[in-house]
């Protein structure tokens, strides 16, 4: 009875060998699922996505405009649109201001780019959308052809986001 015998003898508890493996395992599967959900990435695509959304919605509004005047023309205050690239914004150098032709008439708000800096939407008087539009025209026959444009310049994953129709 004095003598203990090993192989009988019952452990409790975990070794400290057994514990350094099971939290490096839990430590490299962790990392490995958080590297393919790549929330970053994720979160950046959701932002295109949106800006994809915002510049539809612009395009869809403008072509509405147009629609509505019956005359083929873009019936704003701001003028034409313009026939270079211009920031969509209610101030600054080379900027259109284009919300007080389109809203409230065919949506609520401006939308805006989600990080580009400065971008906000306030009021119509008070908005820079990050966004870019411009109208190119084509003439055939006797006919006058024109395509829009409208882009974010500030698109994430090095993607290039433009809409033109």
């Amino acid at each position: 009875r004095g003598c203990v015998n090993i192989i009988t003898m019952k452990r409790k508890g975990f070794s400290l060998v057994e514990l350094i493996i099971s939290v490096g395992l839990v430590v490299i599967i962790g990392g490995l699922v958080i590297r393919s959900i790549n929330p970053a990435g994720q979160i950046s695509r959701a932002r295109n996505l949106q800006r994809q959304a915002d510049l539809n919605t612009i395009l869809n509004s403008v072509r509405s405009n147009i629609a509505d005047n019956r005359t083929g023309v873009f019936s704003c205050a701001a003028g034409d649109l313009p026939t270079s690239s211009k920031k969509m914004a209610s101030t600054g150098t080379s900027t259109y201001d284009i919300a007080p032709c389109i809203i409230p008439t065919y949506f609520t708000t401006m939308p805006f780019d989600p990080v580009a800096a400065g971008a906000h939407y306030t009021s119509n008087t008070d908005y820079d959308t990050g966004y870019y539009i411009s109208k190119s025209t084509s003439t055939s026959s006797s006919t006058s052809q024109f395509t829009i444009t409208v882009s974010a310049p500030s698109a994430e994953l090095g993607q290039t986001i433009s809409i033109t129709r």
